[in-house]
């Protein structure tokens, strides 16, 4: 802070407005992250008050003042935004929100810095774990295709182009059986039927019966299922064991469309999800658009996660953490490791940032890195 005023201001008075502009103005103020994203001035302009010039400070007195100009500046690298995954980051190996990770991102938001959930659930089904919260928030779902407010309002919509979708379900034909398109519907009104859309259940149950079991209200059975393409979807996917989608992944790199392709993968549960999306669209990009909106720098944001659909997002935040729970793969890119999702590791990467609280990461054990829920 600097300021240009007066040597009569009242510092030695604790209770006096200037000691009350020092409190707000502070590194952690809530003012100040939420409304400036660079170095600025900000004048003050206290029409009301200002030293007399000869007043001894002991004698100075705001009844008696005119005018004082304040100047201060505001940090570029002050945290504002924290973008956090939700499975296998925030949900714990119980699918449930620590109270140490509550607690601590209801402090953060208090403080003014701004919480966003980033993942590759749909909306309707991310909305019950930011609703534990407790406070409003946006959500970017399915990896970066739509940002939306708890409330339903749609900030930003990255649709899969019917024509490319159809001609993907084409390509990918021997898959047919593990192909997943998903619709942005209407589901708070209750227009739910169709917003997820497979042929049949028997080469998904064995690997995200769970999840299907969830969301049999939204599954609809389309055969062939081009046939549900009368609008864009939201995106396609292909669930299954991790040998079968590294045949996907394979077929899907020479396939020549305009399509992102991202992959999350859980080798002790056998289990892997790719995800077809419009041509750049990722977290990563979603979260640069949102920051951008904001007016927030990639210095001032944070982003914690887990799993390969994460790396867009961790590689833009200029504060990336990586999951102690994640792959070796993963936690060897770099990025500050935080705990697993086990042992709180988002409180322990935010109280870090925060406050520099040293993380002290535990190695998890196979058990933990695999018991994690599925991102649809």
């Amino acid at each position: 802070m600097r300021g240009a005023f007066h040597a009569q201001s009242p510092i030695n008075r604790p209770n006096s407005l200037f000691h009350k502009i020092l409190r707000i103005s502070s590194y952690n103020s809530k003012i100040w992250r939420h409304f400036f994203a660079k170095p600025m001035i900000l004048k003050i302009d206290l029409n009301f008050f200002r030293a007399p010039r000869n007043a001894p400070m002991a004698r100075y007195d705001l009844s008696n003042a005119e005018r004082w100009m304040l100047e201060l500046t505001v940090p570029a690298n002050s945290l504002r935004l924290i973008a956090i995954d939700i499975d296998g980051t925030l949900l714990g190996p119980e699918f449930k929100i620590s109270d140490t990770d509550l607690a601590t991102l209801r402090r953060a938001h208090a403080d003014g810095v701004e919480v966003i959930l980033v993942t590759g659930r749909r909306h309707t089904f991310a909305l019950p774990i930011a609703q534990q919260l407790g406070f409003d928030l946006w959500l970017i779902s399915s990896n970066g295709a739509i940002t939306r407010s708890l409330g339903g309002e749609t900030f930003h919509r990255d649709l899969l182009p019917e024509p490319t979708c159809r001609e993907l379900v084409q390509v990918m034909q021997e898959f047919r059986g593990q192909t997943v398109l998903t619709f942005d519907r209407n589901d708070l009104l209750g227009d739910v039927a169709g917003t997820i859309v497979i042929e049949r259940l028997e080469y998904l149950e064995g690997s995200i019966q769970r999840w299907l079991e969830k969301n049999m209200q939204y599954i609809k059975f389309v055969v062939p299922i081009e046939n549900a393409l009368t609008t864009d979807p939201v995106q396609a996917m292909f669930c299954g064991p991790v040998a079968d989608m590294q045949r996907v992944l394979q077929v899907l790199a020479t396939c020549g469309l305009p399509i992102t392709v991202l992959r999350t993968e859980y080798p002790g549960r056998d289990l892997s999800i790719v995800d077809v999306l419009n041509a750049g669209c990722s977290k990563g990009h979603a979260l640069e658009r949102w920051a951008n909106h904001r007016q927030i720098t990639r210095e001032q944001v944070m982003a914690i996660g887990d799993n390969y659909n994460d790396i867009e997002m961790l590689a833009l935040a200029g504060h990336p953490f990586i999951m102690g729970n994640a792959s070796e793969e993963l936690r060897g890119r770099g990025w500050k490791l935080t705990r697993s999702n086990a042992e709180s590791g988002v409180s322990a990467a935010v109280e870090y940032v925060l406050n520099g609280k040293a993380i002290e990461a535990e190695e998890p054990d196979e058990a933990l890195r695999s018991a994690i829920g599925v991102s649809l």
